[in-house]
Formats: C-alpha cells, structure tokens, sequence
C-alpha cells in the first residue's frame, strides 16, 4: 500500500494526510489488489462558501486506474465522500473480477 499526496495551491498539513491515510485504509484492507492511491488536494475560486476545498483520488488496481474527486468546504468532508465513491466502484469492479 502507497499513498502519495500532491498539493496544488495549498500548504501541506501532516494531519490532512493522516486523516486520508486512516480514510483509505478501508479501501486497502477490503481490497487487497488495491496497490497505490495517489491523492490530489487543491482549492478553487468559487462563488459558494459549501465549496471550493477539491480531493481528488486515483487508485492504480489491476485494469483502468479509478478515480474520484469532489468539492465541499472542508478537506475532510471532500475526502470522505472521496472514499465512499471509490468503494462503490471498487464493489462493481469486483463483482466483474473472475475468481479462478
């Protein structure tokens, strides 16, 4: 398991990535083939105060890489919500998985 954080106009914080790492944890320990996440923060100029602080997260597993992202006011509710999307993609991509 690697998690790799990249930062785009904002300042890297040890806690953001712990709560990431704790996040993703779920994904790797019930998805075993599940090798590298790569995570993406950044912040956009928007109207609305409910948005602007964006997560991105790719996972590299065997076939198409996925990828999630969305934007809320807090890092920590884009993350989640981040997460809960991936588990759902995850869940379709192994129904697809043969087991031989």
């Amino acid at each position: 398991m690697k998690v790799i954080f990249e930062y785009h106009d904002v300042t890297s914080s040890d806690r953001l990535e712990n709560y990431t790492k704790q996040k993703l944890e779920k994904i790797f320990n019930r998805f075993e083939f599940v090798i590298r996440a790569d995570v993406f923060f950044k912040t956009e100029n928007t109207s609305s105060d409910e948005t602007g602080m964006k997560a991105g997260i790719r996972l590299s597993a065997p076939g198409p890489r996925l990828f999630a992202e969305s934007t809320n006011d807090t890092f920590e509710e884009s993350v989640s919500d981040t997460v809960e999307e991936l588990l759902r993609q995850l869940e379709k991509r192994k129904e697809k998985m043969k087991t031989y």
